[in-house]
């Protein structure tokens, strides 16, 4: 057909036939600009196809020094079959692979951020799972810490549990066995447990499905031991403890075995591990009493002491994502997850420990930055995922929980700095076009007029450069001209609109980034060149000169960094393997950064 004159022509065997082209030319070695070296084999591939299908290899092709050059990349936690089935995959879009190499192809995929291929090979693995090997499966889904794997191979446990118990791979597990005092509850509606309690705690009642054990805390002369019970109870482990990851704590599943008898798989404290829980009668000291013990269980300990519980991670891995502080709270934006460029809007309760989402951005970005301007949430520019640089920006107002448009930038901006300083919004820096060179710009937006208008130019180019305000000033640090790492940094004084260059800090480094607590700053991560780092250092302005402090505990480029209340956030990124969800905490006091939080232990 040629409608309006224009010659149309569809030819259906085109991809098809290229795709087999290209993996010829893989096998082949023909026009190969990446090695990957996989345990002691090499394989020869095509950047843009691998970069394609893998985030992971995206990231790291994207941070070559050399984007011209061949890449190489190392694993040497890879089986190479394994790798060869993704390679082959990423070709042609067919997933083959034997039934003993599954579980080793869905580490590779994970390893590649290969979402698809992942939930496809644990589909497969859910298919063929059996009572005589579902406990092996619930041990790989642990450690390879897949929920919705792991959810579903839990509720089949909870299904089978009885005939489960039969097997070798139960009977190998540890085993801890306790007495307990059954609960009844009292004539005023409480839920006790007269031996136990003694009158120092109570829960109250629940329903027919659920109850709650209360454990008294161990004298404190013999030490927090968080597998001991109030009364007698052994753990007995003739073979090796399966871990999981630690401080988890989970009734996997119960059931009943006879009249005062329950049989339980947990996690506990990161051990998998069968409880026997044998109940006898408390003393009828109500005689409204009504004994029971419920199917399902959970497990409760009175205030001991605080302890450290791994903080909630984010919902979405992001990097090159947007943070700020609003109301007391962390919000996260945007940034690339695996194949996507996000839209969500994650906040996180400190009180709490709990991310919530808000209204999503209309424009999918990353590669941005964001602040608070007289309440509420400015995002400008960046890139929506598919190499196209944006001059939109976005408002948030947090009373109707959405988003309006702002006036466009004049230009398109990826990879700028934003930062609001005397009721202003400042956009500095960022890239051109095409991503090769660092901008002088500099641009402020009037909220009252609603419009955009230049500020003095910066002394040196510079894209994925960190911004704050402190004092009163502008401050913007470090980033990249071309592919050139800085150390240099600016700081802006809006009474005269000049930059003046101050103390440069140790380390060079982009996608770094920059956040204020005490009246310094704190930058932290970011890529040097060569990797992603965890280093930090902060800036004393009234001694002009940078001190290098505790590392984090993850390396972390185009990570999101901000300060709410009296603690520095750090959260999201890409530490040189993984774009990361995970969230850690700096504290001033110690110097140190920590991924836990502290809670009163029960």
């Amino acid at each position: 057909m040629i409608p309006n004159g224009y010659l149309m022509f569809e030819d259906e065997n085109f991809i098809e036939s290229s795709v087999a082209k290209l993996n010829a030319l893989r096998k082949s070695g023909q026009f190969c600009d990446v090695r990957l070296q996989v345990c002691g084999h090499e394989m020869l591939a095509h950047r843009a196809v691998l970069a394609c299908c893998s985030p992971y290899l995206f990231e790291i092709f994207n941070s070559d020094s050399d984007p011209h050059g061949i890449s190489h990349v190392k694993f040497d936690d890879l089986n190479p079959e394994a790798v060869e089935v993704l390679l082959n995959y990423a070709y042609t879009a067919q997933l083959k692979a034997d039934k003993e190499l599954v579980k080793d192809v869905y580490s590779a995929a994970k390893k590649l951020k290969m979402d698809r291929v992942k939930q496809v090979c644990g589909d497969y693995l859910l298919s063929r799972m059996d009572v005589t090997s579902c406990i092996s499966y619930r041990n790989f889904a642990s450690c390879m810490g897949d929920s919705r794997l792991l959810n579903k191979v839990d509720a089949y446990i909870q299904e089978h549990l009885l005939q489960i118990s039969e097997e070798e791979e139960f009977l190998k597990l540890p085993r801890l066995k306790l007495e307990v005092q059954t609960l009844y509850y009292s004539a005023d509606h409480k839920l006790l447990d007269g031996n136990l309690l003694d009158g120092q705690a109570e829960v109250f009642g629940s329903d027919d499905d659920h109850i709650q054990f209360v454990q008294k805390k161990p004298p404190r002369e013999n030490g927090h031991k968080p597998l001991s019970s109030s009364s007698t109870g052994c753990l007995s482990s003739p073979n090796a403890t399966v871990q999981s990851p630690k401080h988890e704590w989970k009734i996997v599943a119960s059931e009943k075995t006879s009249n005062n008898t329950y049989l339980c798989l947990a996690v506990l404290d990161g051990i998998f591990c069968v409880i026997f829980l044998h109940g006898r009668n408390s003393p009828q000291s109500s005689p409204t009493s009504t004994p029971k013990l419920i199917k399902s269980l959970s497990f409760e300990m009175q205030p001991d002491e605080l302890i450290e519980k791994p903080m909630s991670p984010m919902q979405y891995a992001r990097s090159g994502l947007g943070t700020a502080e609003m109301n007391g709270k962390l919000i996260a934006a945007g940034g690339y997850n695996r194949e996507e460029c996000l839209r969500t809007v994650e906040c996180y309760d400190p009180h709490t420990d709990h991310w919530s989402f808000l209204a999503p951005m209309r424009t999918p970005r990353a590669r941005f930055q964001m602040a608070v301007l007289m309440g509420q949430l400015y995002v400008v520019g960046g890139s929506n995922g598919h190499s196209d640089d944006l001059s939109c920006g976005e408002m948030y107002d947090p009373s109707i929980d959405d988003w309006t448009p702002v006036p466009e930038l004049r230009t398109n901006r990826c990879n700028a700095g934003v930062c609001a300083l005397n009721g202003k919004l400042y956009i500095v820096g960022g890239s051109d076009p095409y991503g090769q060179k660092g901008l002088k710009n500099c641009d402020v937006f009037d909220p009252v007029t609603k419009s955009w208008t230049s500020c003095a130019p910066l002394n040196i180019r510079r894209h994925q450069a960190a911004v704050c305000e402190l004092g009163g000033y502008l401050y913007i640090i470090g980033g990249a001209e071309s592919w050139n790492c800085l150390n240099t940094v600016e700081r802006y004084n809006p009474e005269n609109n000049t930059w003046t260059l101050i103390a440069p800090m140790n380390v060079a480094r982009r996608g770094a980034g920059v956040a204020v607590l005490d009246g310094k700053l704190f930058v932290g991560g970011g890529f040097d060149g060569s990797h992603a780092i965890s280093c930090v250092e902060m800036y004393d302005p009234t001694r002009n000169e940078w001190k290098m402090m505790r590392n984090m505990t993850s390396p972390r480029s185009n990570a999101g960094i901000a300060t709410v209340g009296n603690t520095i956030y750090a959260v999201g990124g890409f530490d040189g393997n993984e774009f990361l969800n995970t969230v850690e905490v700096y504290n001033l006091e110690s110097n140190e950064w920590s991924p836990y939080t502290k809670i009163f232990q029960f």
